[in-house]
């Protein structure tokens, strides 16, 4: 008897997705998560600004860098959401013209929520090895921690980790000190 196998999803069922959702293929299948909670679009928010300042736009900092919120990424046959990304400019001199970027980042920051914590953590970072990526920053808004992780070789070795209201200063761009209690907030309300 035959088992009938499931069809792998495709870049049209992405498409097809309603906006208010944030759609990926990883090993053909798609994964539709909800736009992030506001703790989370917090500290993707103040982490592009204390980098894209000094490190994309040169205010302060070494500049070299090009800085993208949630861009969509294609690796393979897998596409991919981070919620930040950045491309040094000596390897990539220009952005391309496109909706979608062909090339693995430099670095990327993941903000982990309950619902992609796993996502994130086990199939995104293979698959950020696997293409190369040399760093990559996961951030827990509801622990407040800030992990670090460097590829060696074929996988990511966890380098440091930060915690609290640290002031911290974090490979690739430990030029300039973060401060992470600007990341966190506590809500005060509860929406209806």
């Amino acid at each position: 008897m035959a088992i009938p196998t499931k069809k792998p999803a495709t870049y049209e069922d992405l498409r097809a997705l309603p906006d208010h959702l944030i759609g990926e293929l990883i090993a053909g299948e798609l994964i539709a998560s909800p736009r992030p909670s506001i703790p989370h679009a917090r500290a993707a928010s103040v982490l592009g600004e204390d980098l894209g300042g000094p490190f994309d736009r040169g205010r302060g900092g070494p500049g070299g860098w090009w800085f993208l919120f949630e861009p969509e990424i294609h690796l393979g046959a897998d596409v991919l959401v981070p919620d930040m990304a950045a491309w040094r400019r000596e390897r990539l001199p220009n952005l391309p013209d496109a909706p979608f970027m062909p090339i693995a980042p430099d670095w990327l920051c993941e903000v982990l929520s309950p619902g992609t914590r796993a996502l994130d953590r086990v199939k995104k970072l293979h698959i950020y090895a696997r293409e190369r990526v040399a760093h990559v920053w996961l951030i827990d808004p509801a622990e407040r921690t800030l992990e670090i992780f460097r590829l060696q070789q074929t996988h990511f070795i966890l380098s440091d980790t930060f915690a609290g209201d640290a002031s911290v200063r974090a490979e690739p761009f430990d030029q300039v000190p973060l401060q992470l209690g600007a990341l966190w907030v506590t809500p005060t309300f509860s929406s209806p």
